[in-house]
């Protein structure tokens, strides 16, 4: 084997040989093994095929041969063998201090968070939970003259945070804030507050394939139902949205619980044309009046915020 074209066809037929699961930036064996092979090599995704017959140095080829095997063997996901995931378009460092970027509140960026936010001019976001920066930086390209905070309670986290805000030249716009939810964000208040926090259940959490073990569990396991976070930040979004601010947030398959918890509380749930679900939206205004409710979910969990 000498040529990218070689081992993009060798990665393939490792890959289906090993059954490995997709779900990290791909769906299928076949571009799994495109965007190793050629993001390896540092090449674009859509290098001409005409160069696929392209020879290899020797050095390339054993990085290709050792990115290959780790895919299979240990079952590591991609953007961890490249440190670098797409999000809303745009690169991230990511390594296995961080979740892997693949939220589809990324559809809701590129739309500017219309029509749910209306005319509310947003000068302060808040991503909560950030993990590797993705959703707030995204967000501070969207809305080039709001100032973002990027919150998390892992300062492991909070670093890769940092080097995605220095390589997309943010730092004195977007801000790292060390923080266990809202608790060192007292006195702050946003127009839009989005947040992606560890939404998995316990079930879900033995049933994961294992390129989500190599996940940091802090950015994933979220109580017997997955909602131990997400009541407390329904419990304290209101003291700190702006009067007619916006709380976006991701459940994913534990929404199906939060809403039977509360069916007197009406959340928009997005319908997203490119797939995924557990998205909800409410108004500050609907935070305020459904507050004490939430708190008193919030009060009966255990268990630490990511």
């Amino acid at each position: 084997m000498t040529t990218i074209a070689d081992y993009i066809r060798w990665a393939y037929s490792r890959f289906n040989q090993a059954e490995l699961f997709y779900g990290h930036g791909t769906d299928n064996g076949w571009d799994e093994a495109m965007q190793l092979v050629l993001q390896s090599l540092h090449l674009p995704w859509d290098f001409d095929r005409a160069q696929w017959g392209c020879h290899l140095t020797r050095e390339e080829q054993e990085l290709l041969q050792h990115q290959i095997e780790r895919r299979v063997d240990e079952r590591i996901p991609l953007p961890y063998l490249l440190n670098k995931a797409w999000f809303c378009a745009l690169p991230f460092y990511v390594d296995e201090r961080v979740l892997v970027p693949r939220s589809p509140i990324a559809e809701m960026i590129a739309q500017g968070f219309q029509p749910w936010l209306g005319e509310v001019e947003v000068t302060r976001i808040l991503d909560l939970c950030t993990g590797s920066g993705c959703i707030g930086i995204a967000a501070a390209y969207a809305f080039p003259d709001a100032e973002v905070d990027l919150a998390d309670l892992s300062e492991e986290a909070l670093q890769v945070a940092m080097i995605n805000v220095d390589n997309h030249a943010l730092v004195g716009r977007v801000d790292c804030v060390q923080s266990d939810l809202f608790e060192h964000l007292e006195g702050r208040r946003y127009e839009l507050i989005v947040s992606n926090p560890p939404y998995v259940d316990a079930e879900d959490m033995g049933d994961m394939p294992d390129e989500f073990h190599h996940e940091p569990e802090l950015g994933l396991a979220a109580g017997m139902d997955g909602l131990d976070l997400a009541w407390r930040i329904l419990a304290e979004a209101a003291d700190h949205l702006a009067e007619q601010g916006l709380l976006v947030m991701e459940v994913g398959n534990s929404w199906v619980a939060l809403q039977e918890a509360v069916p007197e509380v009406d959340f928009t749930w997005i319908e997203f044309a490119h797939g995924g679900d557990g998205v909800l939206v409410l108004s500050a205004e609907q935070c305020r009046t459904h507050q004490q409710r939430f708190a008193e979910f919030a009060s009966t969990r255990q268990g630490d915020s990511h």
